[in-house]
């Protein structure tokens, strides 16, 4: 059995257990995760039916048949050709599945103009979302799934490594120039692509956690963030270091960085199975409030990695979400002087047995 299949039938099991009488799913990251197949949502209808008894069925494009009949274990593929009108297979479909009158769980991005088709064809079916099954699901993550964000993870550090040795070299650089450097080298290590555009805030650009790039030179003292990540068979890595190529960084900022580093030891160490997110988001705030900087301090401490670059469990303040081996996330502290620089340290974490796991392990030191 394969792990697509498998997360499946969980699936239907929870569907038997009372969350719903059906999945219905359309092109998103809770169809690949289920069926293995991925495409991007456009405007023909392709939907995946989960059933709680059933063995799933997709409806699809004549188009993509062979394409995911390939790439999916599910054998119950049925068409629909341009000339046709989806609506007419997709009631068919429900009428064969025996939904007319049941409680449906679609895809929570799932385009308004196929929920509403679901409604012309099921008008005495009511409905809820696939997350209430599948997000508890994803939230821990199987033995594949860990294989490929390890994996994505390495290539990340090696990049890091490259990019830090670059040295004075960057210096004179934009921003803008020294992405799409990584960008490359991402690739060229064995990565899919970025797993979310890349991050250079140079200088006073580093003070806005999510400024991209821009044609800003890189100066000698320069305190840069970096954030980037790649993809290994669809799962990201995410991977955030603060360093200066050249020159000497100002006694304001040396401070700030251990601060921050000490706030990022300090819950990586509070991670273990029964934990709250919201404790450790606690204990690298309590190190950076204590410093001075709490003020400074303007986002969470993580968020879920998996299919998705953000989803649960979200390492936030007040969050009484419990810890559970297998869960991925982020550890991100960050402090933010407008107008100066800024200073995020980030790794993944896996959440095992007896504490956690770093996914990444390159220096999180600035020089």
């Amino acid at each position: 059995m394969t792990p697509f299949e498998r997360r499946t039938r969980e699936c239907q099991s929870r569907l038997r257990d009372g969350a719903g009488d059906a999945l219905v799913l359309f092109p998103s990251q809770n169809l690949f995760y289920l069926s293995g197949f991925h495409e991007t949502p456009a405007e023909r209808h392709l939907l995946l039916f989960v059933p709680r008894h059933e063995d799933p069925v997709f409806l699809v494009p004549e188009l993509y048949a062979d394409q995911i009949r390939d790439d999916s274990w599910v054998d119950d593929v049925r068409t629909w050709a341009d000339e046709e009108n989806p609506r007419d297979h997709l009631r068919d479909v429900a009428s064969d599945l025996g939904l007319s009158e049941h409680h449906l769980l679609v895809d929570d991005t799932m385009w308004a103009q196929f929920t509403q088709d679901l409604r012309t064809v099921l008008p005495d079916a009511t409905f809820g979302l696939a997350s209430d099954v599948v997000a508890p699901l994803r939230l821990q993550k199987d033995d594949a799934e860990l294989d490929a964000l390890r994996r994505a993870a390495r290539i990340t550090d090696r990049v890091v490594d490259d990019v830090r040795a670059l040295g004075s070299d960057a210096v004179g650089t934009t921003e803008a120039e020294l992405a799409a450097d990584i960008e490359r080298r991402l690739v060229d290590a064995g990565g899919d692509g970025t797993s979310f555009e890349v991050i250079v805030g140079s200088g006073p650009n580093g003070a806005k956690p999510h400024h991209y790039h821009s044609d800003r030179r890189i100066e000698a003292g320069d305190p840069v963030v970096l954030d980037f990540g790649t993809r290994v068979d669809g799962y990201p890595s995410d991977q955030t270091r603060t360093i200066v190529f050249d020159g000497e960084p100002s006694e304001t900022f040396t401070e700030v960085h251990d601060v921050v580093r000490a706030a990022q030891s300090a819950a990586v160490d509070a991670i273990e199975p029964g934990v709250t997110a919201g404790a450790v988001d606690a204990a690298a705030r309590d190190v950076i409030e204590a410093a001075g900087y709490g003020g400074q301090f303007i986002h969470r401490t993580g968020h879920g990695v998996g299919l998705d670059v953000h989803e649960e469990p979200y390492i936030v303040a007040g969050s009484d979400v419990e810890l559970e081996a297998g869960m991925v996330f982020s550890v991100e502290p960050g402090v933010y002087l407008p107008d100066e620089f800024g200073v995020r340290i980030e790794d993944l974490v896996v959440v095992t047995d007896d504490g956690c796991e770093r996914l990444n392990d390159t220096d999180r030191g600035w020089s």
